[in-house]
């Protein structure tokens, strides 16, 4: 071994031994996080002010309902579903307008993205946030008519209450095959290209739902569905929604 090569040799061993003299002992013990353990006074009366402060903004009152709605009450169509769907057109369409000088066409939601009902009485600034504690925001994607008419296939094999908004109609026969498929009255024009309103969530496939993809356009509204239900419930004094023909199965 050549003196260099000892040199570097001694040097290692002097760095690794130094280094080793200052490792320490670690000891740890296990906490159980359950009702015995006791909360820290000092860090309580912090927060309790923003707490309170919090509490009292999400339970202001900001309409009512007359019934409790929950997305098990209708098969293809709901009340609350309707609600949320019509909600994204009412407060989504204006800026929609006013960003390309173009309307949404419809709005297409998820069954499952319906998280709570909506209770009998005062609606409050918490019930949005229950209905809807996701962050899944407004976005449209500009889709030909060959795909609409793709996802009205998978909405009628889907047979789930999925909320749409009333300006689109589907109709089912009895054996659950399409029977029309019209938007604002008109049946799909496959050389068409339709503004379709949805969540992030739906537009990165979730559900299955890939047919938003390739498209004609995206458009970002930077609008969450929960702020959507809050702006549109403040409008209202009373929340009535009804379950309608907008998603249907004819019997005979």
């Amino acid at each position: 071994m050549t003196i260099k090569h000892t040199l570097k040799l001694c040097f290692l061993l002097l760095i690794f031994s130094c280094a080793s003299s200052k490792i320490s002992k670690i000891e740890g013990k296990r906490l159980d996080i359950d009702e015995n353990l006791e909360s820290n006074r000092a860090i309580e009366d912090f927060i309790k002010p923003y707490r309170d402060h919090v509490n009292k903004n999400m339970d202001s009152v900001i309409s009512y309902a007359p019934e409790t709605y929950s997305k098990k009450d209708g098969y293809y169509n709901t009340a609350i579903g309707n609600l949320m769907a019509d909600a994204v057109y009412s407060e989504g369409n204006p800026i929609f307008n006013k960003r390309t000088g173009k309307n949404i066409d419809f709005v297409l939601l998820n069954h499952g993205g319906i998280r709570s009902i909506i209770s009998k009485g005062n609606v409050t600034i918490r019930t949005a946030y229950e209905v809807m504690p996701f962050e899944n925001s407004v976005v449209v994607a500009e889709l030909k008519g060959e795909q609409v008419n793709e996802m009205m296939a998978y909405l009628s094999k889907a047979k789930r209450a999925h909320p749409v908004s009333n300006q689109l109609q589907l109709i089912l026969d009895p054996d659950g095959d399409i029977k029309s498929a019209t938007v604002n009255g008109e049946p799909i024009d496959t050389s068409k290209t339709y503004n379709i309103a949805t969540n992030d969530y739906l537009y990165n496939g979730g559900d299955g739902m890939v047919f938003f993809h390739p498209n004609e356009g995206l458009h970002i509204l930077d609008y969450k569905i929960r702020d959507v239900l809050i702006d549109n419930f403040k409008k209202k004094d009373t929340l009535n929604p009804k379950p309608d023909k907008r998603f249907i199965q004819k019997k005979f």
